[in-house]
């Protein structure tokens, strides 16, 4: 598979389709290294779209499962990032990230596969899918580690945000033509099959992925175990900066898994809604996240990354409430494409922000390590917020969820604009900046 994806047919392709968008002279996508890694974010993102639906919608419709069970599935898919996030970044520390990336996306394509496999075979249940939200979340651990460090190897690191952004901007373009895509692949042949045309798009990633050419080499190879992976623990727990982000973007994850957990439900049994109607939804979240990822670096650059971050997480809790305020009408599901567009301009703009700000302030042999301790410490806060948001869905209502994700939001909103680090990051800081003394003394050389 990889020699087609390498073909000089396929590379003249690209170029001729990148070559009539008018590209500067210095834009990332002219990079070829660049070219190849946001292609394939761009396919396996696509891919997503029909997970991102059939999975939920397999449980919901197909296994009429309850807000409780919705909340513990999810719950499923972040415990891997508890467990395995901190040792898994002193072993990516080790050795080359590149070829993780890669099988982790040959191995999630085997993971989705075996939904319609279980399903034709007749013993799909919630707990199979359980076991696969958990697959999920274990391979997103580890090799979705990887993939964030891949890009630090191809970008310099002054145009993180701007790769980010154009990251971002390739699973947007996804979210926009995907989930009516999702929608009408489940119509056609139901949830759990549709799950065949991720698997497909995931191994063609991995395809292209082979022919990505990066320079790395593994560190610290000799170094023990645990002083490794307490090394990158205390560059973490002792810098300002990435300490406050982790706080903040954590509190922003327990209120997204609290309102993701009944957003199908809410779209289903209140507003009524089909599988295809739900995926035409989902457009509004592909509509925010071109938006976004379009204008995201310039409001970075205008306002500067932390106050950036900020908007970001208040344009979600906007969003959220609007959804628990939709009635069931027409107009409710405006309001309910509305919350999920919302939701992707501020998830885009969190994103781009802190990806690039935890990037640019860690030394290179310990970006393995600060990578997976920041999403061991954002993604702690995410399971609790997931089985609250079932419990709120199941004994309060579908609106409670989200009413609480999104009052939470705002109040995260102002307490992270009072925090001087985030408030006044304008500019991105360079390795090193906002470190104490005991923590440049855990740094490496």
């Amino acid at each position: 598979m990889s020699s087609l994806f390498a073909a000089p047919a396929w590379r003249r392709y690209v170029a001729r389709a990148l070559a009539q968008l008018h590209l500067a002279p210095d834009d990332l996508l002219r990079d070829a290294i660049y070219r190849r890694l946001w292609t394939s974010i761009l396919i396996s993102s696509f891919g997503g779209q029909v997970t991102l639906l059939a999975l939920p919608l397999t449980a919901a419709v197909l296994l009429n499962a309850t807000p409780t069970q919705m909340g513990l599935l999810t719950a499923m898919e972040v415990a891997p990032f508890v467990l395995f996030s901190l040792p898994s970044g002193v072993w990516l520390d080790r050795v080359r990230k590149l070829p993780v990336y890669v099988i982790g996306e040959s191995l999630l394509a085997l993971v989705v596969a075996s939904v319609p496999l279980a399903w034709w075979l007749g013993w799909l249940s919630m707990n199979w899918l359980y076991i696969v939200g958990f697959a999920i979340g274990t391979v997103a651990t580890i090799a979705g580690s990887a993939a964030q460090i891949v890009l630090t190897q191809v970008v310099p690191r002054e145009r993180l945000v701007e790769a980010h952004a154009k990251n971002a901007l390739a699973s947007s373009s996804s979210e926009v033509a995907g989930p009516g895509a999702a929608g009408v692949l489940i119509k056609l042949v139901g949830a759990p099959m549709a799950l065949l045309a991720d698997a497909v798009l995931l191994a063609i990633s991995a395809g292209i992925l082979r022919g990505v050419k990066v320079q790395e080499s593994a560190q610290f190879a000799a170094a023990r175990f645990w002083p490794a992976m307490r090394a990158g623990l205390v560059f973490v727990m002792q810098h300002r900066l990435l300490i406050t982000m982790a706080f903040i973007v954590g509190g922003w994850q327990m209120c997204h898994h609290a309102a993701v957990v009944v957003q199908i439900l809410f779209a289903t049994r209140t507003l009524g809604l089909s599988e295809g109607a739900v995926g035409l939804c989902y457009v509004g979240l592909g509509v925010g996240t071109i938006f976004a990822s379009t204008v995201g670096n310039r409001i970075s650059r205008k306002l500067g990354p932390g106050p950036t971050l900020v908007l970001g997480v208040a344009i979600c809790g906007v969003g959220w409430l609007l959804g628990a305020s939709a009635p069931a009408s027409a107009f409710g599901v405006a309001l309910f494409a509305t919350m999920l567009m919302t939701f992707g301009v501020g998830a885009v703009l969190i994103f781009i922000t802190f990806l690039a700000l935890r990037q640019a302030v860690t030394p290179v042999p310990l970006l393995g390590r600060m990578t997976s301790t920041m999403r061991w410490l954002i993604l702690l806060p995410a399971g609790p917020g997931a089985l609250l948001g079932g419990w709120l869905g199941e004994h309060v209502g579908l609106r409670a969820a989200l009413a609480f994700a999104g009052t939470s939001a705002l109040l995260l909103a102002i307490i992270a604009w009072r925090q001087p680090v985030i408030r006044t990051t304008r500019v991105l800081p360079g390795v090193g900046s906002s470190v104490d003394d005991d923590t440049k003394r855990a740094m490496p050389g």
